[in-house]
């Protein structure tokens, strides 16, 4: 029952640019290959953010640009989240080079000001298509922008705002969809107070004929009274064969004692009619309903797809990362390993129905939701070729599957874990293991792997983790002290996924090492006796515990699940005096990176942290194993800052 596959039922530029202007920039720098009548990425920045009108022709350099391979049509370029393009114009020898074509700012500012809203953080992808980016901002708001002049072409503004802050974590939105059908042309995107919206990709207007007048409100059909303030959308939908597949955020800490579910559902492209829903917490006489025990079914929620999703065209299947049933940490309430939480789940696209899936963590205690879009790839494993999927998971794996019958392309192990000390929890006494690729980040807590750059600060930190309860991987949180997970609810890998070399089966993952500590508080909630509050781990004046790296990126052969080569990514020195003051080099630094794959560069932009404080910083390694090794030797000159360094 556990893991089970083939089911038959189944303006003008400042000089500190902001963090959202940055961004934007980059993605100017970005798009330049793309518009193939652009012989120069240095652009007049002073007519960006003006208005154009809607039905004005793309811009002739931008009009030239033709073909999937020159477009970014989907949140990772593609439905298979490989985050790669072919193109060559930048390379390691102009990278330094690159200055900003253009800088745009977001459409949502003027809103935040005036009704003193506070954004969480800009975590948008543009798509670029026929010469158009299209992006939305952390208000749920969309933009049309002249990728070759930063103009604005439209902005739509959904008003979700005036829902109040939406659920879980604010005001934050990834990105759109975009479909075509001749000239029927279209954006789709949910909103984070809970509404599927479709607009005319030309104009920027709702297309009346689809839902309700260009909308569908995803807090009906539940099969529960969902509060709005607790359910809501901040990713972009995956379309699949005319399926609009759209999932949702939930509260991860019940505040209610009915949580909403994190049912997915299917939508006709055209008319927003409903296909198909998934119950991620399955109902009485569905499969899996027997893994939640006394009845926990009814009542437990989450267990949502917050993250993208991706999908195989020709075979008509999308695959779907499930997060943890709520509360994250807390399970006395929902007994049972707790399908399809924590799982990859791969649907038929036309019925919804599944096809096959594999569940990461049973019982969930973690907050191990698998953080992004697994990458479709196909290897060739043992000489033989293999239609494969690659997910990466918080916890520090890559499991990587026969995407058309779920079988593991090498075993996964089930093997014992600590058990809770919690009254009533009852935790699965095993955990799925994969044999390889290896794990790409730290997993677990022990003594050894604590710092010994110096006596003194080993003795420190030592004392330090006395505070926290510890353990290996999955060693469930305690009520005597808070628990500390290694890695951390951040990863691990996190939404920022990994990316995928089609010609190669090579496989890039971008992660951290960011513990956080469980502790468990007393909740007011009925039939919730707890709940779980998450730190980050305690530090010595920013110096953390653990030895480096603190932020990495791994290149895994995915033909043989060997790791190719391993490199930090960013240096905790430059900006902690201790660690200067060492002379310590290259010791990597915990913020999410963010990767663009091309035949000759993996671009890296990394966050100012984790916890998004500071600007971006954006860097690029060569994909040879010796330019990466020079990389490792403290070889920079590939790099540079949006910000004066620190």
């Amino acid at each position: 029952m556990r893991n089970q596959c083939n089911d038959s039922n189944q303006e003008h530029v400042h000089a500190l640019p902001s963090r959202r202007e940055v961004l934007i920039a980059a993605t100017a720098v970005v798009a330049a290959p793309f518009l193939e009548g652009v012989t120069s990425i240095a652009q007049a920045a002073q007519t960006a953010n003006t208005r154009v009108p809607a039905d004005r022709g793309v811009q002739a350099q931008a009009g030239k640009v033709r073909g999937a391979a020159m477009e970014w049509l989907s949140y990772n370029g593609d439905k298979a989240g490989s985050k790669y393009s072919p193109l060559t114009q930048i390379s390691g020898d102009n990278f330094n080079r690159l200055r900003a074509a253009w800088i745009w700012r977001s459409a949502e500012e003027e809103v935040a000001k005036a009704n003193h809203l506070k954004t969480w953080a800009w975590e948008a992808t543009p798509l670029m298509v026929r010469g158009v980016l299209y992006v939305s901002t952390s208000l749920s708001q969309v933009a049309a922008i002249d990728a070759a002049t930063g103009k604005t072409r439209w902005v739509y503004d959904p008003e979700t705002w005036k829902n109040g802050t939406p659920s879980n974590n604010g005001f934050v939105h990834r990105g759109v969809a975009y479909w075509a059908d001749g000239d029927d042309r279209r954006i789709l995107f949910g909103t984070g107070d809970g509404y599927l919206i479709c607009l005319n990709a030309q104009m920027g207007k709702p297309i009346l004929t689809f839902g309700e007048k260009g909308r569908i409100d995803l807090t009906r059909g539940l099969g529960r009274v969902v509060d709005r303030h607790l359910y809501g959308v901040s990713s972009p939908p995956v379309i699949c064969r005319d399926v609009v597949v759209m999932g949702s955020k939930v509260n991860d800490v019940p505040l209610v004692a009915e949580m909403p579910a994190g049912d997915v559902r299917g939508f006709d492209v055209r008319t927003g009619k409903q296909d198909w829903i998934f119950h991620s917490v399955p109902r009485e006489g569905e499969f899996g309903n027997d893994t939640w025990k006394d009845g926990s079914w009814k009542t437990t929620g989450a267990a949502n797809v917050w993250t993208m999703m991706s999908a195989d065209e020709a075979l008509g299947y999308v695959y779907l990362p499930f997060s943890t049933p709520a509360d994250d940490h807390f399970g006395v309430h929902r007994p049972g390993d707790g399908l399809f939480g924590d799982s990859l789940v791969c649907l038929d696209a036309r019925t919804g129905k599944r096809v096959w899936h594999f569940q990461m963590a049973h019982h969930g205690l973690w907050d191990y939701d698998l953080p992004s879009a697994p990458n479709l790839i196909d290897i060739r494993v043992d000489g033989k070729p293999v239609k494969a999927v690659a997910q990466v998971s918080k916890q520090g794996f890559c499991y990587v599957f026969d995407r058309v019958t779920g079988k593991p392309i090498w075993p996964i192990e089930e093997r014992p874990v600590p058990q809770s000390t919690v009254p009533g929890e009852r935790t699965s006494p095993t955990q799925p293991f994969p044999t390889r690729p290896a794990p790409f980040d730290r997993q677990g807590v022990t003594e050894n792997d604590v710092i010994d750059f110096t006596p003194e600060l080993r003795k420190q930190a030592l004392a330090v983790l006395e505070k926290y309860n510890y353990g290996p991987l999955f060693t469930p949180p305690s009520l005597q002290k808070p628990t500390i997970e290694m890695p951390g609810i951040a990863g691990g890998a996190s939404w920022s996924g990994a990316a995928s070399d089609p010609e190669t089966g090579t496989y890039y993952v971008s992660s951290v090492t960011l513990p956080y500590a469980a502790k468990l508080l007393k909740s007011s909630v009925p039939n919730v006796d707890y709940f779980g509050e998450m730190t980050p781990v305690e530090t010595m004046q920013g110096v953390p515990l653990w030895k480096p790296p603190y932020g990495r990126i791994t290149a895994i052969d995915l033909n043989t699940g060997d790791h190719r080569w391993m490199t930090p990514v960013g240096d905790l020195a430059q900006s902690n005096p201790v660690l200067r003051q060492l002379g310590l080099r290259s010791l990597g630094r915990a913020a999410r990176g963010h990767l663009l794959l091309t035949k000759t560069l993996l671009i890296v932009g990394q966050e100012g942290s984790t916890h998004r404080e500071g600007g971006p910083r954006w860097c690029r390694t060569s994909r040879s194993t010796t330019q990466t090794l020079r990389l490792r030797q403290g070889d920079r000159k590939g790099c540079w800052r949006s910000s004066p360094a620190p």
